[in-house]
């Protein structure tokens, strides 16, 4: 069966080569397509193909930079040995499972492809402005599961496996393995594009938990808005039907209890991490969900934008005032 896949690989890796480049072909056609770089490091590496390596670093130069020297951190791309040590990376049998397993899971892409689709038609219709990104899928590695730069996509399919995936189980905790489903590479790429568009202002004298917060729930509310999405939490955060319960229950209740304990104006990175990450903490009780600081940034942001519809979503990202919104909302 691998023999048969590994023939199919290399049929299908022909077809899998243009360029990083998504925003013409995107205008003309209305569609994102998602190109099959992960076929070509495949073909490069276990079969040592030296046509596909040149197709690696000739259709996708971009893809191909990032992915040596910021993901892999293997040198220099333009090392003469790099190409050799690329591959050899590659050739470890571990990974060469891998990535049969990425093809035998991943055939075909189509239906990610049209959510994405529907996503940045959604999205471009709210900043015009915006350029389109290319997207492709690679083998990380077991690395960054989303890669973006300069108007450009990676996903690691290798990273969203399956929360039950056995390679996963060697290497991750219960908590990491919740978000390396299918499910999200959809969420991520829309919520990681936008994070590099309108990163945080770090140089600012605002880096409280609050205005963290605020900050990453307007990522995460505005990626469930043009996904389509209703109940905030379910994608982006993974939040199963209990977890939402839970959020639905002790809404007001936890929320006054966070704002008491003066955790919002604090900057103390413990406090910071327990609230918007999904790592365990001592800080918050067992039973609140992971990530619960983004949670209660997307209900304040849902709460302001309804009391607001005069602001648009391209308003709602260059506004850092969330003082100013927080005195207009009612939760």
């Amino acid at each position: 069966m691998r023999n048969i896949l590994i023939i199919i690989l290399s049929l299908l890796v022909l077809s899998a080569c243009r360029d990083d480049r998504q925003e013409d072909f995107f205008l003309s056609e209305g569609k994102i397509k998602i190109h099959r770089y992960d076929r070509l490091q495949f073909e490069a590496s276990a079969l040592n193909s030296f046509t596909s390596l040149q197709k690696m670093n000739m259709d996708f130069p971009h893809a191909t930079k990032i992915l040596i020297e910021d993901v892999l951190a293997l040198g220099s791309v333009n090392d003469e040995k790099i190409n050799d040590r690329l591959c050899a990376y590659y050739s470890d049998t571990s990974l060469v499972n891998l990535m049969l397993d990425v093809e035998d899971k991943y055939k075909d892409l189509g239906s990610f492809e049209k959510e994405l689709t529907k996503a940045f038609v959604n999205l471009k219709k709210e900043l015009p402005s915006m350029t389109v990104p290319a997207v492709y899928s690679q083998i990380s590695a077991l690395n960054q599961s989303i890669v973006v730069s300069d108007s450009l996509i990676g996903i690691s399919l290798d990273k969203y496996m399956g929360e039950d995936y056995p390679m996963y189980k060697k290497y991750y905790y219960n908590y990491q393995r919740k978000s390396m489903s299918p499910d999200r590479i959809v969420p991520d790429c829309i919520s990681f594009y936008m994070l590099g568009l309108y990163p945080f202002p770090w140089e600012k004298d605002h880096r409280s938990l609050f205005d963290i917060m605020m900050y990453r729930g307007k990522i995460a509310w505005i990626t469930e808005k043009v996904l389509g999405e209703s109940d905030y939490g379910a994608r982006i955060l993974g939040y199963d039907k209990e977890q939402l319960a839970w959020c639905e229950k002790n809404k007001k209740s936890f929320i006054e209890w966070v704002e008491k304990s003066r955790h919002l104006e604090s900057t103390d990175p413990m406090i910071i991490r327990a609230y918007i990450q999904p790592t365990p903490n001592k800080i918050l009780k067992d039973e609140v969900p992971p990530m619960i600081g983004v949670w209660m940034g997307m209900q304040y942001i849902n709460a302001y934008m309804k009391k607001n519809p005069d602001v648009t979503i391209e308003k709602l990202l260059e506004d850092t005032d969330y003082e100013g919104m927080l005195m207009d909302i009612d939760i």
